[in-house]
């Protein structure tokens, strides 16, 4: 019975008791059968997730210092921030997750042992970065007339379209520095990422306070000064990469400065990589929908919004470092032809992901001024009141969903890290249709107000977590490869 594969993966996965002698010969190895020092238990899970978690949480902290920067400026320029932010992710996460991609082809050479073939794939997608840029920076002709659209106020358009309009500078150093980083990251050295992004971040918060504010000489340019400090501090880490790649044992061991085009290695990118790249895409296309449709009920709601989902990157940013390092994990595995490897590297991944939103969840729902306070602290008054009690109210929202928006990443990582891509965006597609317009409909025909809103979106992240942990439960993305192999594997669909 086919429809029952799934079930038997879970009882696979559950009869490999500690006491019992493994029955895989791939488990013969393990020098000890403990949760922690087994392969791709709990220590392994964390030594390659730790520094991605502790990146993307140098990120998130940026961005809840900068988006608090940005409300002791003007309340309308924290407002157009998060819309500006989020309309240039969609512009540039599909060549963004086709170039991130490469980090899966060099996690299966890596596992295969096919070192030589890493710094190859890993140029092939800074080339891929670099033709698509003069893409990325064409909405930027015209941005007024797409914030226009949007219906938000006037003083909230005209910070959105400054904002960005300089963000759209940083395309070309975003893109390059997501490439050259998957050469550290697929091989399991997320370290390196960790330093270079922590170093980057710390530039980022300096420059956001003087040219926000106009500090050490800098004018005060409000949200400007913030887009640029953003552009300068991610094209700082363009040359520490190339530095680190430029390395003897770097160049010897994995040719890393093989920097010619080759198209079939390219095009091999793009086919396992545009569905990962497009599915990016969907997503943040759809969220953004959702955020200037909420901009349509008012200031106060779309500022209440963007506090909500800033802090909620508190929860969310980690727990995306944690399917990075699943996607890794897996990769490395099948690249061994381990899938049971794989599958416990993910469940442990599960675990530590659902823990800690756990945590999170719990403290938005019982102290949710401890991440609300550092926003008023600057100016008090009767409108940042009734912001704020919005913004609590939003952070209940984000409570319900976060377990399942944990499932939704670990999962989407671990099938990702396979090849299963093509899947991937079949489900962006049709969910990104149904927020924008659920949203659309909800608030244009019904009237609905931003709990209606809000409940659209919780119910949203529901339906993905299911969707992706039943899939990967089915198991197909075992079979599945992105390298090359002389016996025919099964396809990614």
């Amino acid at each position: 019975m086919p429809r029952l594969g799934w079930i038997r993966n879970i009882a696979r996965i559950l009869e490999t008791r500690e006491d019992e002698e493994p029955v895989s010969s791939q488990f013969e190895a393990e020098p000890s059968s403990t949760w922690w020092s087994r392969p791709c238990g709990v220590g392994e899970v964390l030594r390659v997730a730790m520094p991605l978690v502790l990146s993307s949480l140098s990120w998130t902290v940026l961005t809840f210092i900068d988006r608090m920067f940005l409300m002791w400026w003007s309340e309308e320029s924290l407002a157009a921030s998060f819309p500006a932010a989020l309309l240039w992710w969609t512009v540039l996460c599909c060549p963004l997750g086709i170039c991130s991609y490469a980090s899966t082809f060099v996690s299966q050479y890596y596992g295969a042992g096919e070192h030589r073939k890493i710094g190859p794939i890993v140029w092939q997608s800074v080339w891929l970065g670099l033709i698509a840029t003069p893409l990325t920076m064409l909405p930027m002709l015209f941005s007024e007339s797409i914030f226009a659209a949007g219906g938000h106020e006037a003083a909230v358009r005209a910070e959105e379209t400054i904002y960005f309009r300089i963000l759209g500078w940083g395309s070309a150093p975003m893109l390059v520095s997501y490439a050259l980083s998957s050469f550290f990251s697929g091989q399991g050295k997320t370290w390196v990422v960790m330093l270079v992004d922590g170093w980057s971040v710390l530039l980022n918060i300096v420059l956001d306070y003087v040219w926000i504010f106009g500090h050490a000489g800098f004018p005060a340019a409000g949200i400007a000064g913030g887009g640029w400090a953003t552009v300068v501090a991610v094209a700082a880490k363009v040359p520490i990469y190339l530095i680190l790649l430029a390395r003897s044992p770097n160049r010897s061991t994995c040719a890393s400065w093989r920097l010619g085009f080759r198209w079939r290695l390219f095009k091999r990118l793009l086919i396992f990589g545009g569905p990962a790249g497009l599915q990016m895409l969907l997503d943040i296309a759809g969220f953004t929908a959702f955020v200037f449709l909420v901009g349509r009920l008012g200031g106060m709601e779309l500022t209440a919004t963007n506090l909500a989902f800033n802090v909620s990157s508190l929860a969310f940013m980690p727990v995306y470092g944690l399917g990075l390092a699943a996607s890794i994990l897996v990769g490395q595995q099948l690249g061994r032809d381990s899938p049971d490897l794989a599958a416990r590297g993910t469940w442990t991944t599960v675990w530590l992901a659902m823990s800690y939103m756990t945590l999170v969840s719990t403290l938005y729902v019982v102290v949710p001024d401890l991440f609300l306070f550092g926003f008023f602290a600057h100016e008090a008054g009767q409108r940042n009141g009734e912001v704020r009690a919005i913004a609590v109210v939003l952070l209940r929202y984000v409570a319900a969903y976060n377990l399942f928006d944990a499932l939704n990443m670990v999962f989407v990582g671990a099938i990702k890290g396979a090849g299963d891509t093509r899947f991937i965006f079949g489900v962006s597609l049709i969910m990104a249709v149904l927020l924008a317009a659920g949203t659309w409909i909800a608030v244009s025909v019904f009237g609905a107000g931003l709990h209606g809103c809000w409940t659209l979106v919780t119910v949203w992240i529901w339906l993905l977590g299911v969707i992706y942990c039943v899939r990967f439960l089915r198991g197909r993305w075992r079979g599945m490869r992105v390298i090359e192999r002389e016996a025919p594997l099964q396809s990614a669909g």
